[in-house]
């Protein structure tokens, strides 16, 4: 598929069929994350591909006792907007597959030569593992697309990163980023509307 087709068809996909994706198209598509730009070239990532039914249910379970501990702030809004918040951030227990995108720390050449914090660099410099992180995922949502699926960048299931990785019994020193459902869309879909360049963008001369 051309490139320029490949961008402008992309859109997040939340609803799938139920024919399975295996495990050699999800190792490409990992493999394409995997080529993507990262900070001193460290690709920070690791990935886990889950298509185990049950693990997904445990894991939307835990996702969703933890958005129904939070604390209740409009008590007229709280129940409809928790759910609204459980599905959108649950829905990938009904897909194929799901890509977990796990983290290894980085350290920076600065910490060893000044007097600031792993912290207070990476805030410093906006946060440069997560951007490398993005640029991962954002290759594995276009690599998606060029095979023939549909796929969906997810963040909101963080709030249990800690349960989720106990479950996947994944490396103390990985931290999850993100997560990607992947499958065969049922229907099709159109990509959202996107802001005209001329509102977007500023050239200097």
């Amino acid at each position: 598929m051309d490139f320029l087709d490949v961008v402008q068809k992309r859109t997040s996909i939340r609803s799938f069929s139920d024919k399975k994706v295996d495990e050699s198209t999800l190792r490409e598509i990992c493999r394409i994350g995997g080529l993507a730009p990262s900070i001193n070239n460290y690709q920070p990532w690791r990935f886990v591909a889950l298509t185990n039914k049950p693990m997904m249910s445990a894991i939307a379970n835990a996702i969703a006792d933890k958005i129904e501990n939070l604390p209740d702030g409009n008590h007229e809004i709280a129940i409809p907007v928790k759910r609204q918040v459980e599905y959108f951030s649950t829905f990938f227990e009904n897909a194929p597959a799901v890509i977990f995108i796990f983290t290894s720390p980085y350290e920076s050449v600065l910490e060893k030569g000044v007097g600031l914090s792993h912290d207070d660099i990476n805030r410093m410099r906006n946060y440069p593992d997560m951007q490398s992180v993005g640029a991962c995922i954002e290759n594995m949502l276009l690599g998606t697309v060029n095979l023939g699926l549909g796929a969906c960048w997810m963040s909101s299931p963080l709030i249990a990163k800690e349960e989720i990785a106990k479950i996947l019994n994944t490396e103390n020193n990985l931290e999850l980023a993100g997560l990607v459902a992947i499958g065969y869309q049922n229907k099709d879909i159109p990509p959202k509307t996107k802001k005209e360049i001329d509102t977007i963008f500023e050239f200097v001369p």
